[in-house]
């Protein structure tokens, strides 16, 4: 028995940050000191609070350290590991209390209104260790219903619970697995969708890092339910650690016997391989996942045959998100009634969210469905920095849509999502300020969106295209009313007219900043400026001549020399010849210079 664990986030956030060299250094100086029958090292997954990596953890105390460097790590050792005393410093300053007392984590603002399910694991278990991961009760699930359940008790749980795809289209999972269990075949396939590409989401990346064997047992469970031995994890080759430790998982869970032949003696033969994508987005989609596993070029294919119908290699074939089947063991544990109890009447459960943008703490929240973005973004995401104004928060990527500050306290659930111009998605959550150009977001969007997509429909292969070059004309101050009609129509036309989901929800970033921010696509058109000083061709520099001390550090610093004037005089930018790169404004030391 240890008397003190010391877990380290291993995450690929606090991994980019060196947390491997804090946990090298923690080893060495537990060792040094003659603490390793005392103390032991644990590389977790991601706690959460992402800016503030490599984050440590030391336990019982339950002391939360942040932005820890190597050079800490000695401290640490003699004074809390030897001498019980906290080093403050170094907390994350919000569990220190005015009287000088450490808090508890969970009642910080961050954490205070989480509820996790999906991630229970990340951060709290070594997920390179099937051990760690059973001793939370890991594979019960799985053991329960090959040896208490039938293939149709599982799915009138899984039913019954309410659960939700949590993939983007919210596709009631009970059905899903009804529909494919009813489907007679030789062979049947369980699927996972690891090809996380919204910008800005890195929830599931943090499940397959923190908790891979979660996505094992959910799927064999799956396996058992619907009649099939068979299943494929499709994640993009750039998540490297999660592909590594879902290698790992997947070893050792044969090793234990957990996949593969006769599963606890019970006949049930399941297991479970790799396939590595390349980072398209449009292999989100589930028929595109399917071709690209069977080693095609990753295309939709037309609807239907359903997979549940035909789906990889023509068998029938359920396809769900890391998040979906980190929910299903504690439903299988713990019932229906207490999966549902949580969230709303129509979204059961919670959600998991990369809140990201504009907001103090960056990172992985998980809340029950039915909170309000208001609670998300102030409370837990410790609101806007500097004292700027929300201006709106992206919901569903490139699929999604701009919800305003007038909607900030709708409650967050699939139904009321799409209600307001916007979809729940896989769970990107970007938060913008009064800084942002919402005519140069949506443009952003549907450059990504140009840029994957597969080119098999005209309507998303032209389409998308054109709504991009519409969206540059406005920005460069090119373009008129009649275009701002035709973009909105285009819209309409490529959602109804395009294969698959990718180019059906392409324009939802337009129609949904054209809803609530209209007037900054007018004022781009009629008063050529943007609002928010973003788009370059708009933009003009300007010096006032009363703040202007003519110290000349902006005219040296200019690269096209368009900033004339003498010294200790009032100087004036040429604007025909500037390129708008700010430089002047950066150097200026008496806020002489100003852009609108």
């Amino acid at each position: 028995m240890y008397r003190s664990h010391v877990l380290v986030c291993g995450g690929t956030g606090c991994s980019s940050s060196n947390s491997q060299l804090i946990i090298d250094a923690m080893e060495k100086e537990i060792a040094e000191a003659g603490l390793t029958d005392e103390v032991k090292v644990v590389k977790t997954g991601c706690f959460g609070l992402c800016a503030l990596g490599p984050i440590m953890i030391i336990y019982p105390e339950g002391s939360f350290y942040s932005e820890v460097k190597p050079s800490d790590v000695h401290e640490i050792v003699q004074e809390h590991l030897l001498k019980g005393r906290i080093v403050k410093r170094l907390l994350y300053q919000e569990t220190v209390q005015e009287d000088n007392n450490v808090k508890s984590l969970n009642q910080t603002n961050f954490y205070a209104k989480q509820h996790r399910v999906a991630l229970r694991n990340c951060g709290v278990i070594n997920p390179e260790n099937i051990e760690e991961y059973i001793a939370v009760d890991g594979y019960q699930a799985l053991g329960k219903v090959l040896t208490e359940m039938t293939p149709q008790q599982v799915i009138d749980v899984i039913l019954a619970s309410g659960l939700r795809g949590r993939g983007g289209a919210g596709f009631p999972t009970g059905k899903k697995w009804s529909f494919a269990a009813a489907n007679q075949a030789d062979q049947k396939y369980v699927c996972c969708n690891a090809d996380e590409g919204d910008p800005g989401a890195f929830m599931d990346r943090s499940v397959l890092e923190g908790d891979p064997h979660v996505v094992l047992e959910a799927m064999a469970i799956a396996g058992y339910a619907i009649g099939a031995s068979q299943g494929y994890i499709y994640v993009r080759a750039e998540y490297p650690i999660a592909v590594h430790r879902l290698q790992i998982a997947i070893n050792q869970a044969r090793e234990y016997g957990l996949l593969g032949k006769d599963i606890f003696g019970t006949g049930f033969n399941f297991d479970i391989d790799l396939r590595l994508g390349a980072g398209a987005f449009v292999c989100g989609e589930e028929t595109a996942l399917m071709t690209s596993i069977e080693g095609h070029r990753g295309e939709p294919r037309p609807r239907p045959p359903f997979p549940a119908v035909k789906g990889l290699f023509a068998k029938p074939t359920i396809l769900n998100n890391v998040e979906t089947y980190a929910n299903i063991p504690q439903i299988i544990l713990k019932g229906a009634d207490w999966f549902a109890s949580m969230g709303t009447e129509k979204s059961k459960g919670t959600k998991v969210f990369a809140l990201g943008g504009k907001i103090n703490n960056t990172g992985l929240v998980e809340v029950p469905m039915g909170t309000t973005l208001r609670e998300i973004i102030e409370e837990i995401g410790g609101g806007i920095p500097g004292g700027k104004k929300f201006k709106a928060a992206q919901t569903g990527g490139p699929s999604g849509g701009c919800i305003p500050a007038e909607h900030l306290d709708v409650p967050i659930d699939y139904d009321n999502l799409i209600a307001i111009g916007s979809m729940m998605g896989s769970g990107g959550l970007i938060v913008m300020d009064e800084d942002t150009c919402m005519v140069d977001i949506a443009k952003f969007f549907l450059e990504f969106t140009v840029d994957e997509s597969c080119g098999k429909c005209t309507p998303c292969r032209v389409g998308t295209k054109r709504l991009y070059e519409m969206l540059d004309k406005i920005t460069r101050g090119q373009a008129t009313m009649e275009d701002l009609d035709k973009l909105e129509e285009l819209c309409y036309y490529i959602k109804n007219n395009s294969l698959c989901g990718l180019g059906q929800t392409a324009p939802n970033p337009i129609l949904s900043t054209l809803r609530y921010f209209k007037d900054e696509y007018i004022a781009h058109i009629v008063d050529k400026t943007c609002p928010a000083g973003v788009c370059k061709h708009l933009m003009k520099f300007t010096i006032d001549p009363n703040k202007c001390k003519g110290c000349t550090l902006c005219a040296r610093n200019c690269p096209v020399n368009a900033i004339s004037g003498t010294v200790k005089q009032p100087h004036v930018i040429d604007s025909s010849k500037c390129i708008k790169c700010g430089a002047c404004m950066e150097k200026c030391r008496f806020g002489a210079i100003s852009k609108k």
